[in-house]
């Protein structure tokens, strides 16, 4: 199996995952001049949004920590982007990972802060 193919697997678990917690799902791979966001989900009055990560293996660490503070820069100028287009500047906003680490998987709310 291609890598694309198994990125979008886990994208569509997390889907999954988000929306069995009540999230509504706004968007998917959104892309901007700045990188590409996952998935955008609205959780209550708050954007969310989510990096997908799965790892087969965790010799080289777990999905979560494989996040660099660069991908974390590169979602955050993309949610901003993505809040301008979206005329959403006055809402609340959340970044959160879903990390597939084999077949575990663990939801982290607030899961970084771009300062």
């Amino acid at each position: 199996m291609k890598s694309k193919d198994i990125g979008k697997r886990f994208e569509d678990k997390a889907v999954n995952l988000l929306i069995d917690k009540g999230y509504q799902i706004l968007d998917r791979n959104f892309h901007s001049r700045y990188g590409e966001i996952d998935i955008v989900a609205k959780d209550k009055d708050t954007v969310v949004f989510v990096e997908v990560r799965y790892r087969k293996k965790q010799q080289f660490g777990t999905a979560q920590e494989s996040i660099s503070f660069k991908k974390m820069e590169k979602i955050y100028k993309t949610a901003l982007s993505y809040l301008s287009q979206k005329g959403l500047g006055n809402t609340g906003v959340r970044f959160d990972v879903v990390a597939f680490n084999g077949e575990e998987v663990e939801h982290i709310q607030n899961a970084f802060e771009v300062v």
